[in-house]
């Protein structure tokens, strides 16, 4: 099935459509780029070749991508089987592609919007209804060729072949790692990373108080729990505060009403600051973490602290955590009754019990988001492996201790009497019944 894909069009050469077009040009199929004029097309072009793994791949890429515009050349997507807009994360900008490729289109090309979380019930809104059934969301991570997950959306009008068609050729062709999302805020990646993110903030912004360094948080939440080095605030750097900011408006607009994620849909004052003067992170040469060269020529690394000068703030060496005893393994770390322990409870604890709420309403199984976490996050496990790991009996009864509600699955597998959410090659299901975990 992964060859019923054989010519691809792509709305948009920015980042996300180069490399959509590349990945699919390198899967041996024919792809046309339309851009807004021929400068911007001329450069989408240049983009995509930049993207080769060698000169091999790029003569392939010179052979197998053409590039166009809008006005001149939307014709040409008639002869595509896929056509994917991947303009910028505005909702009308994506209606507008939307009107201008369906009157061309042929039936039974399949059409994908690429968005990081607007509803394909707002995209689809109002559509012909033979856009409704060929109409997905296929969420690329970036960068395209180098991230495994690829979340997909369906609309309760999508048909199940253009679902299949397409499944086949993004997990044969593109060799991506296929979550199946609900059509909510931000789908599954970015609706727990992005908790875990803007909780981490404000959270850790109580914990600096109390004397944990940002050091320290980011060694606690790095290899004991399984997570990247850059753990929460290198996290940050990666991104960009800018880009957080703006998934934190999006979210404070789109979250359900009493959903936990509402309180920190927004930066903390001191992160707020920095994003005022411009301390996005890396891309701006610094934000909790910079590299500096020394007097001697090698290289220093060092973190800022926020609150420092009257909340002005200060750079200062960053200091490299060893973590022993206790605080070196999740399962010990989490329960101890100390600093470190309330850190790992508060920030990874306060995230576990958040997907552990979301489950039926972001995905209809816990193995879809236990793989969006490991392969659009490189966690190591997911939100309910991570339970498994700390013992679901252990943070039930922590959780009684607390006087705090059972979110949804952990209540469920208590009503089934299990212990753990994975059996082997089973899972738990939503009915509190096992089930075989499906194939990647």
């Amino acid at each position: 099935m992964s060859q019923d894909i054989k010519s691809v069009a792509v709305i948009g050469g920015g980042t996300m459509g180069s490399g959509i077009a590349a990945a699919c040009a390198a899967a041996g199929c024919d792809v046309l780029i339309l851009e807004a004029n021929e400068g911007f097309a001329a450069a989408a072009k240049g983009r995509v070749e930049t993207l080769a793994a060698d000169d091999a791949e790029k003569a392939l890429f010179r052979d197998k991508v053409a590039v166009g515009t809008m006005d001149k050349d939307v014709g040409r997507i008639a002869a595509c089987d896929w056509i994917c807009e991947a303009v910028i994360e505005s909702l009308p900008a994506k209606k507008a592609v939307l009107a201008a490729i369906e009157p061309v289109r042929r039936d039974g090309s399949i059409v994908t919007t690429n968005t990081s979380g607007i509803p394909l019930s707002a995209i689809v809104a109002g559509e012909p209804e033979r856009l409704r059934r060929d109409m997905l969301v296929t969420h690329f991570f970036n960068p395209v060729r180098v991230m495994r997950l690829l979340e997909i959306v369906t609309g309760p009008e999508t048909r199940a072949d253009a679902r299949e068609k397409l499944g086949g050729f993004l997990r044969g062709g593109l060799k991506k790692g296929l979550v199946t999302a609900k059509d909510t805020p931000n789908f599954i990646g970015n609706r727990i990373g992005l908790y875990f993110i803007l909780s981490g903030l404000h959270l850790g912004a109580k914990h600096r108080a109390a004397g944990t360094s940002i050091d320290r948080i980011d060694a606690l939440l790095g290899a004991p729990v399984g997570f990247p080095g850059t753990a929460l605030y290198g996290l940050v750097d990666l991104i960009g505060l800018d880009v957080v900011a703006s998934i934190a408006k999006n979210l404070a607009e789109t979250l359900p009403e009493g959903d936990a994620g509402r309180p920190t849909a927004s930066l903390p004052a001191a992160e707020a600051a920095m994003l005022a003067r411009g301390q996005l992170g890396r891309k701006s040469g610094g934000g909790f973490y910079r590299m500096r060269k020394a007097a001697d020529g090698s290289k220093l690394k060092e973190v800022f602290d926020p609150e420092a000068g009257g909340g002005a703030g200060s750079w200062g060496p960053s200091t490299k955590i060893k973590l022993d005893g206790t605080s070196a393994a999740l399962e010990t770390v989490f329960f101890a009754d100390d600093a470190d322990g309330a850190l790992v409870r508060d920030v990874l604890g306060g995230t576990l019990l958040y997907a552990a709420d979301l489950v039926p309403q972001i995905s209809d199984d816990i193995v879809n988001v236990d793989r969006a976490m490991r392969w659009g996050f490189a966690w190591a496990k997911g939100p309910f492996e991570l339970i498994d790991r700390i013992g679901a009996q252990r943070l039930i009864d922590w959780l009684g201790r607390e006087g705090r509600p059972l979110p949804h699955m952990l209540a469920v597998l208590q009503k089934a009497g299990a212990a753990r959410f994975y059996d082997g090659d089973r899972y738990l299901g939503t009915d509190g019944a096992l089930h075989p975990v499906p194939a990647e």
